[in-house]
């Protein structure tokens, strides 16, 4: 692989401060960002990039492309927490492999900001409606590691509040900013590009900066729960994102998706939830263990993802897309 791809991903600001985040709590710096900041960060990061995919939605119109493309998303996020979840059941309970499956069923809006950004650097055009397929495959999994979790186990006295369950899919405030946002995107179009732009284009890399520096902070503070997860979730949490891009790949090429959109799918498909579904699991899988499907997608898939996985991605659609 090119290390140059690596070098250049690592050099970027984002990358650097996701690391000074980490090196903190190795070193015991008193560093700290207050609660309500990351939180109010992720919101704007959503709002901006849902916006944005709106106003390119309209640029580029409902066509053919968008629409194989989103098909593929719904695929791979119905399919990715199946086939993982066999996976997961050769060492883990059901309840764990079910949760786990769900996480890396979903996605990292934080990752596929960083790919974005990625391609920026190197002046790779994407299309805006990426960002529908980041929005559709955010929630399907959550759906999909609950009905493993009813199939799987044998109690009976087990009860889903099903309408919970699709409360915190489909209206968590995540996907509800960035749908809501898309929506407003595609309503208001140039116009409202216009009259947002510095809002939504001149602060995105900053904050985005920023979100990561707690990032890292936050990832460096899970990496002891890893010594609960054993060897073989931290080795599934560094190939099945390999893999999954790898599928996401070929489907990207079958379908004759553009480089950049390519990049992006794969990103998505090999990126995991450490936010929406944890929180839906928490409620409906009580019995899974969080440390184990939080810690590894925080701790090993996001950092693998954000340093090696985009330039090794970035690497293979090099080969095959010349």
């Amino acid at each position: 692989m090119d290390g140059s791809l690596i070098l250049s991903n690592i050099l970027n600001p984002p990358v650097l401060f996701f690391f000074l985040g980490m090196v903190a709590v190795f070193v015991k710096s008193d560093l700290e960002i207050p609660a309500p900041i990351p939180k109010a960060l992720s919101l704007y990061l959503l709002f901006a990039i849902g916006f944005k995919g709106g106003v390119e939605l309209i640029k580029s119109g409902v066509t053919q492309d968008v629409v194989l493309t989103l098909a593929a998303a719904m695929l791979m996020a119905c399919a990715v927490p199946i086939y993982t979840f066999f996976i997961l059941k050769l060492k883990l309970d059901t309840y764990d492999a079910a949760a786990i499956a769900a996480t890396y069923g979903s996605i990292s809006a934080v990752t596929f900001i960083t790919a974005s950004t990625f391609l920026g650097e190197l002046g790779i055009r994407f299309d805006g409606y990426m960002v529908a397929a980041l929005a559709l495959m955010e929630s399907p999994a959550i759906i999909v590691g609950l009905i493993l979790v009813n199939l799987f186990t044998v109690d009976e006295k087990r009860e889903f509040a099903w309408k919970d369950v699709l409360q915190e899919a489909f209206l968590n405030s995540s996907v509800f900013l960035l749908v809501g946002s898309l929506i407003i995107g595609f309503l208001t179009g140039e116009h409202g590009w216009q009259v947002l732009e510095p809002f939504t284009q001149g602060l995105f890399y900053g904050a985005l900066t920023f979100f990561l520096l707690d990032m890292g902070l936050v990832a460096a503070r899970r990496i002891k729960d890893l010594q609960k997860t054993g060897f073989f979730l931290i080795l599934f949490a560094i190939l099945i994102p390999i893999l999954n891009a790898g599928i996401g790949l070929l489907i990207a090429k079958f379908i004759g998706m553009p480089p950049g959109d390519t990049l992006l799918f794969a990103v998505l498909c090999a990126s995991a939830s450490y936010i929406a579904v944890p929180a839906a699991m928490r409620l409906t899988v009580p019995e899974a263990n969080p440390s184990l499907y939080v810690s590894t997608a925080l701790a090993v898939t996001f950092p693998f993802n954000i340093i090696v996985g985009i330039p090794l991605y970035q690497y293979g659609i090099n080969l095959f897309w010349k």
